[in-house]
């Protein structure tokens, strides 16, 4: 079973982590037994499933994870650690803030929910950071997440092969038989979601959408100003055939977008914003299709 979803990552260097972290992650990097990327999200899935389908069910696992992506981009190791309990601990939250309470305890017994919550409060209660590396959407990309990025940035591997490769190193790295990436650095995807908040509200403040890449925004300034960050499709790849996948130019799309809503070139604008929109919503329905 292959997780539907997309992946948005942070990657900050060595250098950014408390010492005693340091050295487990580099003690880590040259581990021969950690997941290879390649494989790295079947794992990371295949924990969750069995936390899910254990007897009782388990919505978080009872350490945090040790496991980490990782970049090497000359003689600097980037390092993005998996946070499997905290990830967990906030998608339970959530879960549980939106689902009837008699309708969540048919997934999860009342008593587990309950111990869940009581440990995520004394994690909270003792002051350590809510902040995660990763965020994660299931069935679409959201359309905000495309604004870091440029479309030569792009990373598409299909069979094997890359069919595009990117300029910069940070990109060249081992990957599954189809992928779809995009790497930037910080400081690159700052100044694009600066850009594309200061083009939204010039011309459409009040718009969901400016809520959206504001909360990006805000999520990139709590790294590293020298970090990476990485759009992964993730488990998408398999709902999209390859001509699909060669055919989507999300990123840049969207940049045409708001260069034709700042110039003035309104149509212009909206159609490229729909044709992105529509794309991930085609994509989003097989949600529910039998």
């Amino acid at each position: 079973m292959l997780p539907y979803a997309a992946y948005l990552r942070v990657y900050e260097p060595l250098a950014a982590f408390s010492p005693r972290d340091q050295k487990i992650w580099a003690a880590y990097a040259e581990s021969r037994d950690r997941p290879r990327r390649a494989g790295a999200l079947e794992v990371e899935h295949g924990e969750a499933v069995r936390r899910i389908v254990g007897v009782p069910p388990a919505p978080a696992p009872e350490q945090e994870s040790r496991n980490a992506y990782l970049r090497r981009v000359e003689d600097v190791l980037y390092v993005c650690p998996w946070q499997s309990r905290l990830r967990s601990w906030l998608a339970f939250a959530a879960f549980r803030g939106s689902t009837p309470v008699k309708l969540a305890h048919r997934f999860v017994p009342q008593a587990v929910a309950e111990r869940t919550a009581d440990d995520f409060d004394r994690y909270k209660r003792a002051g350590t950071p809510l902040r995660t590396h990763i965020r994660s959407s299931t069935w679409h990309v959201p359309t905000s997440w495309f604004a870091p990025f440029d479309s030569t940035e792009r990373w598409l591997v299909l069979g094997g092969e890359p069919v595009e490769s990117p300029e910069q190193p940070a990109q060249a790295v081992a990957a599954p038989a189809r992928t779809m990436l995009y790497v930037t650095s910080m400081a690159q995807a700052r100044r694009r979601v600066a850009r594309a908040l200061g083009v939204i509200r010039r011309h459409a403040p009040e718009t969901a959408a400016y809520a959206d890449f504001e909360d990006i925004g805000r999520w990139l300034e709590e790294f590293h100003p020298h970090s990476l960050v990485e759009l992964d499709y993730g488990g998408l790849v398999h709902l999209m055939d390859d001509k699909t996948l060669e055919a989507d130019q999300s990123v840049a799309e969207l940049s045409a977008a708001l260069t034709g809503l700042d110039n003035g070139q309104e149509e212009l604008a909206f159609a490229m914003y729909q044709r992105v929109v529509l794309r991930w919503r085609s994509i989003q329905a097989l949600q529910s299709a039998n």
